[in-house]
């Protein structure tokens, strides 16, 4: 698209959202119509000053913005360009999870067990106890419309002065693994995804004949001091969850 061209969309000087961030939009919205591809060069800074009616800095705003985003590279120099689509920038959440607990009408969280248990060395190391020490042990189950969906099992550290395990035995505590509410406790955590196959037990608990290939989700939960507060998995069933990323430019996106 040629610099004059780009008249067919202004900046609302009487908008609320900055200038920078309505230019951003529009190039934004520019490069999802397929105007500037990928390799593309976009106008200049001076271009896009005349085009718009905004200062240069406006202009370096918004092209910091969409750098940010991995939408343009800047090159010293050259200029401005369109990103080309890169696989690797992928990013998968777990959405699909969060909207199993937004739906609480057919969905159920059991508590199958709760009861304390010594540390072993793998729990030792994880949670970082010495090998004996007493820890919660304990195991859930999801349903979705009285189909077993997910098996929870979770070790969590057995401290009076932490209330960690009240929180953990309330069953709407589970939403917030994926919806960070309901455990004010947790500052951070670690998620890992395998594939696996499920053993016996879990085949028995989630209605399915082995051999069964399931999803493996491992999760570390730390305290505001850094301490480990609870260690587990979860077992999914294949046939219930997937996981799925956008990848390049999504028309009608708005900056914050």
């Amino acid at each position: 698209m040629k610099p004059d061209e780009a008249k067919q969309a202004q900046i609302d000087r009487d908008s609320y959202e900055p200038a920078y961030a309505q230019l951003a939009n529009i190039l934004r919205r520019q490069i999802a119509e397929g105007a500037f591809r990928p390799g593309d060069q976009l106008p200049s800074e001076a271009q896009l000053c005349r085009a718009y009616g905004i200062s240069p800095m406006t202009v370096r705003r918004s092209i910091n913005l969409l750098a940010d985003q991995g939408v343009v590279s800047t090159a010293q120099g050259r200029g401005t360009f369109v990103r080309p689509l890169e696989l690797g920038t992928a990013v998968f959440d777990l959405q699909e999870l969060q909207e199993l607990f937004q739906n609480g009408v057919d969905t159920a969280v059991r508590l199958l067990d709760v009861r304390v248990v010594s540390a072993d060395e793998r729990m030792a190391r994880k949670l970082g106890l010495c090998v004996g020490d007493n820890a919660i042990y304990i195991r859930r189950l999801l349903t979705k419309q009285g189909q077993p969906i997910f098996y929870h099992r979770a070790y969590l550290i057995y401290d009076p002065k932490r209330p960690i395990v009240e929180a953990e035995m309330d069953v709407t505590s589970l939403q917030g693994l994926f919806a960070n509410a309901g455990n004010h406790l947790l500052k951070r955590g670690q998620l890992t995804i395998e594939a696996t196959l499920m053993n016996e037990e879990e085949a028995s608990i989630l209605q399915a004949s082995l051999p069964t290939a399931a999803f493996y989700l491992e999760h570390l939960f730390y305290d505001f001091e850094e301490r480990p507060l609870s260690w587990g998995w979860f077992i999914f069933r294949s046939d219930h969850l997937r996981f799925t990323a956008q990848i390049g430019i999504q028309e009608g996106r708005k900056d914050d």
